[in-house]
């Protein structure tokens, strides 16, 4: 079969650091040519895969309007010029990117990871269209947009051989909080928590540059840091939090708002570290009594430190890896159209 991965430009495929749906581009990208299929990735500057790449736009996730606007213009010239080349497009990015495509016999799968907009789903189901499929990363994810068209769930996925299981670690281990220090991810909770249970934290991701999250950062997050019990290490590669997870007796996920899917945590389980999580979005989803405990409030969360024991770590590896390794998500993308 011959596919199109396509991705928004603004940060490379694969990603240096942050970049979770870029991750995942090229996470399907070399799975659908290890399975024999004929790949064409679709993305910025810097993007490369196994198989064919074609770039377009530019690398900046502040870029206007207008340079977005002739992003789109670029993708809708290649599917025009292209149309028959493909049996499957999958596409990660803009959904206006489909237009030029909608109502051709090409199959199109349109991936979202984030709460989808209402009102483009809407338009463009009004658009005479056929051989699409609508798809999230969670039940959750999916329940934001499912208004109109067909919809499935398909989960996330991680590389689980870039982690490597940590079997045993100490009751003097620290905590780990893994993820963009914005207010809504929960940092200020997790150092809450680190304090309340007398237990070092470790913070690693990356810093907004909002307005509004930079000074959340500035005025409630570093003045805690004490590089004592409450560290911040900045952003991690993929080797970074390996190391770091797998030296953390838990992962804190103490999110604010309805994440969509939430890539850390199965990073967390691949490492054989167990998540303990507040109960929105996605979580209840991702998290089963394998491999973390979900919360309702800190002091839930607090009193779950003590239960992290209970939770094997090789089990907690394996039940993770049993239900998001990259081959089986894969598998499900490319059979939605044979059920």
């Amino acid at each position: 079969m011959r596919i199109l991965l396509i991705m928004d430009p603004g940060i490379p495929v694969p990603p240096t650091l942050y970049g979770g749906h870029e991750r995942l581009v090229y996470l399907f990208a070399e799975e659908y040519q290890n399975l024999g299929h004929e790949v064409t990735l679709l993305a910025g500057p810097q993007s490369h895969c196994s198989g064919k790449t074609v770039v377009f736009g530019i690398n900046d996730l502040g870029r206007s309007k207008w340079v977005r606007l002739k992003e789109a213009g670029f993708v809708w010239k290649y599917l025009r010029r292209n149309r028959d080349n493909f049996d499957l497009v999958h596409n990660f990015g803009r959904l206006i990117y489909l237009l030029p495509i909608l109502n051709s016999h090409v199959k199109k799968i349109m991936t979202y990871g984030r709460p989808v907009t209402v009102s483009r789903i809407k338009m463009v189901n009004a658009l005479p269209n056929r051989n699409l499929i609508f798809t999230a990363c969670s039940d959750s994810c999916v329940s934001t947009g499912n208004i109109s068209g067909k919809w499935k769930t398909v989960y996330n996925t991680i590389d689980f051989s870039q982690y490597q299981l940590t079997e045993v670690v100490n009751d003097s281990a620290p905590l780990m909080f893994l993820g963009r220090l914005d207010r809504v991810k929960g940092v200020h909770t997790a150092i809450e928590i680190a304090k309340l249970t007398n237990n070092q934290l470790i913070i690693a991701g990356n810093i907004s540059h909002t307005a509004e999250d930079y000074e959340y950062f500035k005025t409630i997050i570093e003045p805690q840091i004490d590089n004592e019990q409450i560290k911040y290490t900045g952003p991690l590669n993929d080797a970074g939090k390996n190391t770091w997870l797998g030296q953390a007796r838990a992962l804190l996920f103490p999110i604010e708002w309805d994440e969509p899917f939430g890539m850390v945590m199965i990073e967390a389980m691949a490492c054989g570290t167990p998540v303990i999580a507040f109960n929105k979005g996605s979580v209840s989803e991702i998290i089963d009594n394998d491999t973390g405990l979900i919360v309702n409030n800190v002091k839930e969360m607090a009193g779950a430190i003590g239960l992290i024991n209970t939770i094997d770590r090789k089990k907690c590896r394996t039940k993770a890896e049993s239900r998001f390794n990259t081959p089986t998500i894969a598998k499900m993308y490319l059979n939605l159209f044979d059920k």
